[in-house]
């Protein structure tokens, strides 16, 4: 499969930066579709989201949980209700505060979450490896521009923890 140069003078047109972009978001939806594909039957790629951001918070009340995937809070708890039901989460008094209720990961979601996040990191690194040295290097800067542009936080690797989860779902800059 060929690679298109971009004509002489497009390289900073933003039409065809844009074009570029929604391609790689095309290939990343596909990589996360495929990511999940092992489960899900039992969870979409919302509610993976709603995991990863568990994931990462810990113990989280449903109004910040819903704030945090920007969704209504009666949109969250249909998708907690569902994630609870599904044995992937679970809801629990706080004992700090006995009128409030903390969501969070169960046993099996946490492991959900690292065995998705294993698959889609496996996947990526597959496609990173076919790019020479000069071309990942060059992709790391753009990204990292791209990312630092929409407000996104850099993500840590997995050995760099604590931190957002290795998906750069959770926590966004703001």
């Amino acid at each position: 499969m060929g690679r298109k140069a971009a004509p002489a003078g497009r390289m900073d047109d933003v039409d065809a930066v844009t074009e570029a972009v929604l391609t790689a978001s095309r290939l990343l939806v596909a990589v996360s579709a495929r990511s999940l594909a092992e489960v899900e039957e039992r969870v979409t790629l919302p509610q993976f989201r709603m995991l990863v951001v568990l994931s990462s918070r810990g113990d989280t009340k449903l109004v910040t949980l819903a704030e945090l995937l920007g969704v209504a809070p009666s949109t969250a708890m249909r998708m907690i209700d569902r994630l609870i039901t599904a044995g992937l989460a679970d809801r629990q008094t706080n004992p700090g505060n006995r009128r409030e209720t903390l969501l969070r990961l169960t046993e099996e979601g946490r492991r959900t979450v690292e065995n998705v996040t294993a698959r889609r990191r496996e996947e990526i690194a597959s496609i990173v490896q076919r790019l020479s040295p000069h071309q990942r290097t060059a992709l790391i800067g753009a990204l990292t521009d791209f990312n630092s542009a929409g407000g996104e936080r850099p993500v840590r690797l997995p050995d760099e923890r604590p931190g957002p989860h290795p998906l750069g779902w959770g926590e966004t800059a703001g």
